[in-house]
């Protein structure tokens, strides 16, 4: 197994990991939290650049690694909406976004077609990446809006984009 590869399975074993210190809770668990995030974040850009730059791409990690974010985003979002930091409307949103692009995905693959992350995308995930931590530590409410708001419009953006681009794929007649 290369070692983006590698990355990307040490981003799935953090998650558990992130979530443990969130549920089990010791003084000052929230910041290492926000390390094991970063991390596993950290482990994301380093795995798609590593791939890239070693022409170490496989189907593996063309499959796990978006799986992967999917996994840590919303592990993250589901821990604050328990918490009652995010609305579960946003977290729903960005659920409903990735739903829809793994089908349309799904549907392009048996096509024949394979659909890989577009530049809205990767914004996307970095917005959620770079906010998502931001919203374990004790904010003003205006604070939190805008991170929310900034991920739902960033997801939205990114969701419409990717159907308008890709919506010869949903053409039903073919």
């Amino acid at each position: 197994m290369n070692l983006a590869n590698r990355l990307t399975l040490l981003r799935v074993a953090l998650i558990p990991v992130f979530l443990a210190v969130l549920y089990i809770g010791f003084p000052y668990s929230n910041y290492v939290a926000i390390l094991i995030f970063i991390l596993a974040a950290i482990t994301d850009f380093a795995d798609g650049y590593i791939a890239r730059s070693r022409g170490q791409v496989t189907d593996f990690g063309k499959l796990m690694d978006p799986l992967a974010d999917k996994m840590l985003v919303l592990s993250a979002m589901i821990w604050l909406v328990q918490q009652g930091t995010l609305p579960a409307w946003a977290a729903l949103i960005v659920i409903f976004r990735e739903f829809l692009i793994t089908s349309v995905r799904m549907i392009a693959k048996g096509k024949g077609r394979v659909i890989s992350a577009g530049l809205s995308g990767k914004i996307k995930t970095v917005v959620a990446m770079v906010l998502l931590p931001i919203m374990f530590l004790p904010l003003l409410p205006w604070m939190i809006y805008s991170c929310v708001g900034a991920i739902v419009i960033t997801t939205v953006w990114s969701g419409v984009d990717y159907i308008i681009k890709n919506k010869d794929v949903l053409d039903w007649k073919k």
